[in-house]
């Protein structure tokens, strides 16, 4: 049968990959981002796929997406929280003031990495499905190393919402998990600016001597999402090439 899957972020890079792999398996896929053109575009070349432009930083706007979704889908079997990225690349405020900068930088990146994740789930929790739904989120091996700052931070407050939400949910036969990927090409998260000499050193860091791609992270949850995990849950699983090992 047929499963609704809600996946923000769905229009570009690894949320596109995530929605390619459940549209395989005929999936009912419903794409979120603030971007209406790439969401469209998306979704016409996916069977099925619907196309809710929205920003999920603004609490209305997540209402009115579970409100679209509740109209038009009733319950949501796998939510997938793919939206966020480099909260350098956000337009930067006039000032010069130091302080100001990085209270920039620090809130916007937790709105664009937390904030819209824990929105659009707050906002569909009470559709998901019943025994059987999946939640996911994706973090990144920043939240581990400690490294990128803002970014990194805000990808980790995902993974005590995640361990907390899963202990709520548990008894609704819901699962969720977390999934941190390292370095993934084909993404926008750099801007196109990643010095190769960088890039060089993120992939010698890897155990396969490769960069990831999208399809190797949709890969991932597209299996937690399926009935062959159903007793995972609140767990954080890495995809990076062994770059970062253990935890």
């Amino acid at each position: 049968m047929a499963r609704t899957v809600v996946i923000s972020g769905g229009g570009t890079g690894i949320g596109l990959a995530t929605a390619m792999a459940f549209a395989r398996d005929g999936d009912r896929t419903v794409l979120v981002g603030r971007r209406a053109e790439v969401l469209e575009r998306a979704a016409a070349g996916l069977d099925g796929a619907v196309a809710c432009p929205a920003d999920l930083m603004v609490p209305e706007e997540a209402a009115r997406v579970a409100r679209v979704i509740g109209e038009e889908f009733g319950t949501v079997d796998v939510l997938v929280n793919c939206a966020g990225g480099n909260g350098g690349l956000e337009p930067r405020p006039e000032s010069t003031d130091r302080l100001t900068g990085v209270a920039h930088a620090w809130s916007v990146n937790f709105r664009l990495n937390t904030l819209t994740a824990v929105l659009l789930t707050e906002a569909l929790r009470d559709r998901l499905a019943s025994p059987g739904g999946r939640v996911l989120f994706l973090s990144s091996i920043a939240a581990y190393r400690g490294s990128g700052g803002a970014y990194g931070a805000s990808k980790a407050a995902l993974h005590p919402y995640a361990h907390g939400l899963a202990a709520d949910l548990g008894p609704r036969g819901v699962t969720v998990n977390v999934v941190a990927p390292g370095l993934i090409d084909d993404t926008e998260f750099f801007g196109g600016r990643m010095p190769p000499e960088r890039r060089q050193a993120r992939i010698d860091e890897t155990l396969n001597g490769r960069s990831g791609e999208p399809g190797d992270v949709a890969g991932t949850v597209h299996w937690l999402a399926s009935r062959a995990a159903a007793h995972i849950t609140s767990q954080v699983i890495q995809v990076n090439g062994g770059a970062e090992r253990g935890h």
